[in-house]
């Protein structure tokens, strides 16, 4: 009988670098498929602007796979639901995709269909598109590992496909026909071609100045790579970015001064794309951690005082603190928003509103366009203080002001009514509520159960000398883990 693969869309967007897409042209029939799945438009961390992105992303995809005879079929519905249904259409034996590390809600639908495919005699292959290892029992030698996949020649795009041709490939769903009302929010340009020109853009010209622009709401917008939500629906793979980025930084740093700063820049960001990855890796490893804390000793801290007012006026930017305001309310309206403020946003509600980091979490990933699960439930945990082994750092609103909005710019625009009668005064007294969170989470860590977790959790979770700085706790300085303040979201 003919064989029959169907490659299974994920976070995967794009037709160059991709294994599954690479695997599916050995077969005498292929088709692609994307779900829109129920799943994920109930989830608590979802937002309309992910669905419009990731339809923006697969039009342009779709056509270009047509053009090489594959079609691209996008159904909505639970996974196991559309799997069943489909293979009445196309009788497919062959299932290939990427790994994903995603929320529970993945996780548990990853397993259905594992199971699925036993029952079924369908044989599933995942491949690897990041540096995150599944089922990695040690960290030690992650790094190397590392740099071996992203040092690995991309994966070459199929001249062509034996494309299913029975299969009706209908138009793409809209949010109105799914039922998803968008708040009014601009998207960048979406697709593989958009992230090539975002991407060649930074490396050229925009990130000739990124270690100085990266911290500042005024340059990081222009100064970032502004890569993070192509690299979170894969329109472009991190073998691609690193290889590219790589490639660049030899070629400037050749040239004469202004080139080798440029390559000094640059050497900046493709650190943190390794710390992208590492990040990751804590989720896949451990998939609680999106609803509980790494460290168990800091269960009940902040749980049972939850203030919901504060909460509110921190999601609405009214806390009466302009800087935290701004932030929160540039963000909104754009879904974007650098990593340093993005920072300060997360320590103002766990230290100074005392809030635990979930619902604040949730709120966050609703706004983040290039909201990436493994990423942002890690730094949501790294910026509240309840890893057990990163430097606690609690951001001065007035501090990042002075430091990234020196003349008010940022703030004026984002908070036009700061300095009147319309806005409101501090919500809390920050030095008390400073002290307070000093008092009740150092007391904790010089517990001796608190001590003994973090050994545990540093030998699971931490950073390793092969290639990225540890994590353990340093007294009187902050660890590079923790200090970097690297730019995970850009």
């Amino acid at each position: 009988m003919p064989s029959a693969c169907l490659v299974w869309l994920k976070k995967d967007l794009r037709q160059h670098d991709h294994a599954a897409l690479a695997h599916a042209a050995a077969f005498d029939a292929a088709a692609a498929l994307y779900i829109v799945e129920p799943e994920w438009l109930s989830s608590p961390e979802f937002d309309a602007q992910h669905l419009a992105f990731a339809l923006a992303t697969l039009a342009p995809l779709r056509e270009a796979l047509a053009q090489r005879g594959l079609p691209l079929l996008v159904r909505v519905g639970s996974a196991l639901d559309v799997l069943t249904a489909l293979r009445r259409e196309f009788a497919f034996m062959h299932l290939a995709s990427h790994e994903e590390t995603g929320p529970l809600w993945s996780y548990a639908r990853d397993r259905a269909v594992a199971r699925w495919c036993r029952a079924h005699g369908v044989s599933w292959q995942e491949f690897a598109q990041t540096g995150v290892v599944r089922r990695l029992a040690s960290r030690r030698g992650w790094a190397a590992r590392w740099q071996q996949r992203m040092s690995a020649p991309c994966v070459e795009t199929p001249r062509g496909w034996a494309g299913a041709r029975a299969l009706q490939v209908e138009a793409l769903p809209t949010l109105a026909s799914l039922g998803v009302h968008a708040a009014p929010r601009p998207l960048p340009a979406a697709g593989e071609s958009a992230a090539q020109d975002v991407l060649h853009g930074f490396l050229h010209q925009r990130g000739a100045t990124y270690r100085q622009a990266l911290s500042s709401p005024l340059t990081a917008e222009q100064g970032c790579s502004r890569l993070s939500a192509h690299l979170a629906f894969g329109a472009i793979s991190m073998r691609q970015v690193h290889q590219a980025t790589e490639s660049r930084i030899a070629s400037l740093a050749a040239g004469a001064a202004d080139e080798r700063r440029f390559a000094y820049h640059l050497r900046g960001f493709a650190s943190r794309l390794r710390w992208h990855c590492h990040f990751m890796q804590k989720l896949e490893d451990e998939p609680e951690i999106e609803q509980r804390n790494f460290s168990r000793a800091c269960d009940g801290l902040r749980e049972d005082a939850f203030d919901r007012e504060r909460f509110e006026a921190w999601c609405e930017g009214r806390t009466g603190f302009p800087m935290v305001d701004a932030c929160m309310r540039s963000l909104v309206a754009t879904g974007w928003l650098n990593f340093r403020m993005r920072a300060m946003l997360v320590s103002f509600a766990a230290y100074h509103l005392w809030l635990h980091w979930r619902e604040p979490g949730l709120f966050l990933a609703r706004q983040f366009l290039d909201f990436e699960p493994g990423i942002h439930w890690s730094q949501m945990q790294m910026q509240s203080g309840t890893t057990g082994i990163n430097t606690l750092r609690i951001y001065s609103p007035r501090k990042q002001q002075a430091d990234h909005d020196p003349d008010g710019r940022f703030v004026r625009r984002w908070v036009p009514e700061v300095g009147t009668a319309a806005y409101p005064s501090p919500i809390i007294d920050e030095r008390a509520a400073v002290a307070h969170a000093k008092q009740r989470l150092y007391g904790l860590r010089r517990t001796a159960a608190a001590r003994e977790e973090a050994a545990a959790i540093q030998d699971r979770h931490g950073s390793r000398k092969s290639g990225l700085p540890p994590a353990v706790q340093r007294p009187r300085r902050a660890t590079r883990e923790g200090a970097a303040q690297t730019e995970l979201f850009e």
